[in-house]
């Protein structure tokens, strides 16, 4: 693959996409950022030279409304990811999925069967992004892959999130109230550790399918304690610092771990300010 060649990001509006443009290019690595208004025409698009294209990485995708917005979370998840497949000349791609998927599941382990329920809304997103692998890992191009994506923390944290919802509840102003139990544990990673390692995956990964995480859970009660280190006052709606949560089983990067620098811990490396200017 030349060197040359640009690394297309599609969803390069989004808050993954767009900061993993700015990476690149804080690189010097061509890029070339792919908005919902430009995918059109860059599906459209062919190659008259006949040369392959570039890595491609595919960060398009609905999260926190996607229970009222099914068809457009199924087109994101599957459709528009259809035609990119289709798209002459592409012999890398990372398509990016979600932790979320392991939500019924003991086992973390990228090989792990995973059961979802379709009856269930909260299930529509894992099914979508499930199918979406399918197309992915079922293709016999070897370098087309997948990125679980765990909990991602970092600058300009989207409000849709839950570290972002306690962000902004902060800088408006009195006591952020977490609701869930202080012991709510799950695996998070700083937004500078995943455009780090997207690249590297998307060009480099031996693997076709990797969890992209910490690795090991982060509790509530270590997220209102560094919400506290911000300056923000933190209570929690049971009025206990514990008091039996649920933790997700941690997930497992060893694919991840084998191959690259593993992401650090990213509540010691994610400051903010909370007051507002």
């Amino acid at each position: 693959m030349s060197a040359d060649r640009p690394i297309t990001v599609l969803g390069a509006g989004g808050w993954i996409g767009a900061a993993l443009v700015a990476e690149l290019r804080r690189q010097g690595r061509p890029v070339r950022a792919v908005d919902r208004a430009g995918l059109p025409a860059w599906l459209a698009e062919r190659d008259s030279r006949g040369l392959s294209q570039g890595p491609v990485i595919d960060a398009i995708g609905l999260t926190a409304d996607f229970r009222q917005r099914p068809h457009a979370t199924a087109e994101a998840h599957v459709g528009l990811l259809s035609q990119v497949l289709q798209r002459p000349g592409i012999e890398q791609l990372l398509y990016l999925s979600s932790t979320r998927v392991y939500a019924r599941s003991t086992d973390t382990r990228e090989a792990a069967p995973l059961p979802c329920l379709s009856s269930d809304p909260s299930d529509l997103y894992n099914l979508s992004k499930l199918l979406g692998e399918a197309l992915v890992l079922q293709d016999p191009r070897p370098g087309l892959k997948v990125v679980r994506l765990s909990n991602v923390v970092g600058p300009g944290q989207p409000t849709s999130t839950f570290v972002g919802a306690l962000l902004a509840e902060a800088r408006a102003g009195g006591v952020v109230t977490i609701q869930q139990p202080a012991d709510t544990a799950k695996d998070y990673v700083t937004l500078a550790d995943v455009v780090r390692l997207l690249p590297l995956i998307a060009e480099r990964g031996q693997q076709r399918l990797y969890n992209l995480g910490r690795g090991s859970n982060t509790s509530h009660a270590e997220v209102a304690a560094w919400l506290e280190r911000q300056g923000a006052r933190v209570r929690f709606a049971s009025g206990e610092r514990a008091s039996s949560g649920l933790s997700f089983p941690p997930l497992v990067i060893e694919r991840l771990a084998a191959e690259f620098e593993p992401p650090a811990d990213p509540f010691a490396r994610f400051d903010v300010q909370i007051a507002n200017d």
